[in-house]
């Protein structure tokens, strides 16, 4: 396919998508609809982690951290004034009150500050070396919220439950003379963001700064030499994944109406980067499937949802102890021998093999 037709046809199956995420709602349940929701707060950071490890080869292990600065961004902009909070008689943001929604591009804003910073030092860092710089981070965080209990609320976390501020979390939500409940809202609201998410990476990348991304992914030696400013660049996808990763904790702080240490465990970080490399590296298609399978794969793994449809011998062993840890590490391990490229690589394997037989019919 042309350049032009494959545009004309992603913006037709973006369209379709965004039709389907739109009247899903009314086909499912109020627990599938928060389900789902978490699935698009995933989408969104795996969105952010792809641009930096699969467009410019920068492998991070500390991508739960940036949601979590991101999560208690959101949690201290709404419950700052809370008596936990030492700065209950402080004026301005830190003194709480700020709306649920707008606290959204303040968390993406502040991760995004966060990981330029981070980003400046690691420069010098590549390989297996940034992966332990970034890992040091998710182990890191924790101790740290902790440190400053005054303002996060130490090991107990801050609680958004009954907020006015929480939209939706005590009676339902008034939209166009709809009412939602609050998860039908955190549905609404979090696939609305991870579209908007979605078109903005798409754009982002198609252009003079996804070619550079991918220059100095390639070869950083030959990205040089054709003038791309490997500081500039490399600073750049950290600023932006970490905004990424901001936006979806706060959405998740939102979510879960409270925020702790354990909110953002190390495993989230580990979690990322398997979603990341289900849905294919250096796609963006294919990360939607990486977002399902991070989310639902534990519960399948527990014999839980798709998982009940299992063998009553298979679910019998995922009942024991360890049991689901190794159903997740041998399905895991099957997809990667199957579509090592992950679900995107698959999609861009399938377009070349209808590409190639319609031109080679087109030639006979």
């Amino acid at each position: 396919m042309t350049p032009r037709v494959t545009r004309i046809v992603g913006f037709v199956a973006f369209a379709a998508f965004a039709v389907f995420v739109a009247v899903l709602p009314a086909f499912i349940n109020d627990f599938k609809a928060q389900q789902y929701a978490y699935v698009g707060i995933y989408l969104i950071a795996l969105l952010g982690l792809n641009i930096l490890t699969g467009y410019t080869g920068q492998i991070s292990l500390g991508h739960g951290a940036f949601m979590a600065v991101g999560g208690y961004t959101t949690a201290i902009l709404m419950a700052g004034n809370e008596p936990s909070i030492a700065c209950s008689s402080c004026d301005g943001p830190l003194g709480g009150g700020m709306k649920d929604i707008w606290t959204i591009p303040i968390a993406g804003l502040v991760a995004g500050l966060v990981g330029i910073a981070f980003g400046l030092p690691a420069l010098r860092l590549s390989g297996l070396y940034l992966a332990l710089a970034t890992f040091a981070i998710a182990v890191a965080l924790p101790p740290f919220v902790k440190r400053f209990e005054e303002l996060t609320g130490g090991g107990s976390g801050i609680n958004l439950f009954g907020l006015p501020e929480h939209t939706g979390s005590i009676t339902n939500v008034e939209i166009f003379g709809r009412s939602l409940t609050f998860n039908d809202w955190l549905y609404y609201l979090a696939w609305a963001i991870a579209l908007v998410a979605f078109a903005g990476a798409w754009l982002a990348l198609r252009g003079r700064t996804g070619r550079a991304f991918r220059a100095v992914r390639d070869s950083e030696t030959a990205a040089v030499s054709s003038g791309v400013s490997l500081a500039r660049y490399k600073t750049l996808a950290y600023g932006i994944s970490a905004a990424y990763a901001g936006v979806a904790g706060g959405l998740y702080a939102i979510a879960n109406t409270f925020v702790n240490p354990d909110t953002f465990p190390i495993a989230l970080s580990i979690f990322l980067l398997i979603g990341v490399v289900v849905g294919g590296l250096g796609g963006l298609t294919g990360l939607v499937f990486g977002a399902i399978f991070i989310y639902f794969l534990p519960l399948w793994a527990q014999g839980e949802d798709l998982g009940s449809l299992l063998p009553n011998r298979i679910i019998e062993e995922t009942q024991k102890p360890g049991g689901p840890a190794i159903v997740y590490g041998v399905i895991l391990i099957l997809l990667m021998f199957v579509i090592p490229n992950g679900v995107g690589g698959l999609f861009r394997r399938v377009g070349q093999l209808l590409t190639s037989r319609r031109y080679s019919r087109s030639a006979k």
